[in-house]
């Protein structure tokens, strides 16, 4: 069975949330990842070690209100490739958002913990996102929800003490050295990891019209 959306047809598969045990800490990964790139898997992996997380689910987003969809690749696509970048026994990709309608991650995070209430989610996101996160919808509400980790970016590790969040939410800024405990603290919290930089971008990859290859 597939769905229709406007970004193609996906298979009733990627709409399913990833199976979880009682207590598992999941890392949200939010994204169009348009195409997903190294940089994104660089994030993952050091979120996954770092916070001790069991999982890590991928968020792949049928599109990102911020963003012009005019060069966003079909959804199915997009899955496709993560799928392949994200090919880890703890990592997972999915289209729920699709599924449950959601074009904001406030509510998108909302619906999750409605639904499975017995995990411990901690959002995921580098450091290039940090800069205009207070443009995201509700974003002061999305840091009162769950704990955030902030994983650095080449040119963006300024943003931890800059962006308008950071600033805000300073005093609840946690020590990176002790970021494993994150996913076990009471929101509002949020952490910035420093790990390998790498330089890859979806913008520049489009841009340069290089391809992804897809199974």
């Amino acid at each position: 069975m597939k769905a229709s959306t406007r970004s193609g047809d996906v298979s009733a598969d990627w709409l399913k949330l990833p199976h979880a045990e009682t207590g598992n800490r999941i890392g949200l990964f939010g994204g169009s990842f348009n195409p997903p790139h190294s940089g994104h898997r660089l994030v993952a992996e050091a979120a996954l070690k770092r916070l001790k997380l069991d999982q890590v689910w991928w968020l792949v987003t049928p599109g990102n209100p911020l963003k012009d969809h005019a060069d966003l690749a079909p959804l199915d696509r997009r899955l496709r490739a993560t799928r392949l970048l994200a090919d880890h026994p703890k990592m997972r990709v999915t289209a729920i958002e699709r599924m449950l309608g959601s074009a904001y991650t406030e509510r998108t995070i909302d619906m999750l913990i409605k639904m499975r209430p017995r995990l411990r989610f901690v959002w995921l996101m580098g450091a290039d996102n940090l800069a205009g996160f207070h443009y995201w919808q509700s974003w002061r509400s999305i840091v009162g929800k769950v704990p955030i980790a902030i994983v650095n970016r080449p040119g963006a590790s300024l943003s931890a003490v800059s962006a308008p969040m950071a600033k805000t939410f300073e005093n609840y800024r946690f020590p990176e050295e002790e970021a494993a405990l994150l996913p076990d603290l009471q929101p509002p919290v949020w952490t910035f990891l420093h790990a390998p930089l790498d330089g890859a971008s979806s913008t520049s990859i489009r841009e340069n019209d290089l391809t992804v290859d897809l199974i």
